[in-house]
């Protein structure tokens, strides 16, 4: 601190002077007054790093002077400087903010050098803080202003996701497909999607992608993009053969692997042609498995799959099983087993047998009987898709 500068308000001539003489051979730069109303006037025209003023002068006194400095500088440190009896006087200085008092006289110098460097770093810290809460408001209020944006951008986005949902069940002949979605955040990475291929057959899947918000919801709008693209090429060229899933999943991974987005994607997708009663279907990393439920038995389907967009040598295959006259098929995404009180996956999968088992074979049935309505921060995206008949 020896390059501050320093006021020294004093009309003992004898005590200012020696004073000054010590603090300029401590590197001090120093300005000094005879009196206060002097001082004043010095402090306006040059304003020091900090004050050094006596109490007791004449015209005007030091508590006179340090109420004007703080009227014009609160937060320059003051320093007063009082004989042993005026403590009165001193009290009240320091009620008025004043950061220090020496007590004359003043035998040690050092003492006096010491006491200037404590008030000065104090000072210096105070206006270090004030900066730092100020950079730290702003920063908090810039904050708070992009959030709000963020969140608008995110409804915005959450809006065009849901237009691409199916907005309503798909009714086939005697099947049904119905879906929910529960997201974590304001954007899912959970997908699904159902549309008649021909007269004959539709087709529906159920994605999970990686991850969580922004990024993994455009990978739902990649997917739907990819499958509206296939969709059309099918249907401009008749329509008439059979669609097998594993073929989407090859093209699917491969379009995902030359994004370079580093996502990858959980898939179950099926294909039920209405003329033989037969669903095939095909296994992208899908878990938990699908329940198939018929009013003999509920069990879960089987197959295998590596995840799509994962890897470049996945192969996929088709399963082709005949449809019962009367079934329910129950796909979910594995958010579903975060948010099931039971401890054990086998616990979990071995309640959703049940669930569906003892009648929940409806979308609004499923979401009440596992408590889906009442969760208020999901740790996973939820989505549930229901291919009925009859």
């Amino acid at each position: 601190m020896a390059s501050s500068t320093i006021l020294v308000i004093d009309d003992d001539t004898i005590v200012r002077e020696s004073i000054v003489a010590y603090l300029e051979d401590s590197g001090f730069e120093i300005l000094q007054a005879e009196n206060g109303e002097m001082g004043l006037a010095v402090f306006r025209e040059t304003p020091p790093d900090i004050i050094l003023c006596d109490l007791r002068m004449p015209k005007m006194d030091g508590l006179a002077v340090l109420r004007s400095v703080r009227e014009l500088s609160p937060d320059t440190p003051f320093i007063v400087v009082s004989g042993a009896g005026v403590m009165a006087d001193v009290v009240e200085a320091l009620r008025l903010g004043a950061s220090d008092y020496i007590i004359k006289p003043i035998v040690d110098l050092e003492v006096l050098e010491y006491a200037i460097n404590r008030a000065l770093e104090n000072a210096q810290l105070t206006l270090e803080n004030r900066r730092y809460r100020e950079s730290l408001e702003e920063a908090i209020h810039s904050l708070e202003n992009n959030l709000h944006l963020l969140q608008e951008d995110q409804k915005a986005g959450r809006q065009v996701q849901m237009k691409m949902l199916p907005q309503e069940p798909l009714s086939f002949e005697h099947f049904k497909v119905d879906h929910q979605i529960i997201p974590s955040l304001y954007l899912s990475g959970d997908f699904v999607d159902y549309f008649a291929l021909n007269e004959h057959s539709f087709a529906f899947y159920l994605a999970d992608v990686s991850g969580h918000g922004a990024s993994s919801a455009f990978v739902t709008v990649l997917l739907k993009h990819m499958s509206m693209n296939l969709l059309r090429e099918y249907q401009s060229h008749g329509g008439r053969v059979r669609v097998k899933p594993s073929h989407v999943l090859n093209f699917l991974n491969r379009s995902l692997l030359e994004t370079g987005l580093g996502k990858h994607v959980a898939v179950f997708g099926g294909v039920v042609d209405t003329r033989d009663q037969k669903l095939t279907y095909a296994f992208g990393g899908h878990y938990p498995l699908p329940i198939l439920s018929t009013p003999e038995e509920t069990r879960c389907i089987e197959g295998r799959g590596l995840p799509v967009g994962l890897f470049e040598d996945a192969t996929f295959e088709d399963v082709t099983i005949d449809l019962p006259e009367q079934f329910t098929l129950t796909i979910l995404s594995d958010g579903i087993l975060e948010v099931l009180p039971q401890q054990t996956l086998q616990e979990k999968e071995d309640y959703l047998l049940s669930v569906i088992k003892e009648g929940a074979v409806t979308v609004s049935a499923l979401t009440e009987k596992l408590g889906l309505k009442t969760i208020k921060a999901a740790p996973d995206d939820v989505a549930m898709l229901i291919l009925a008949r009859n």
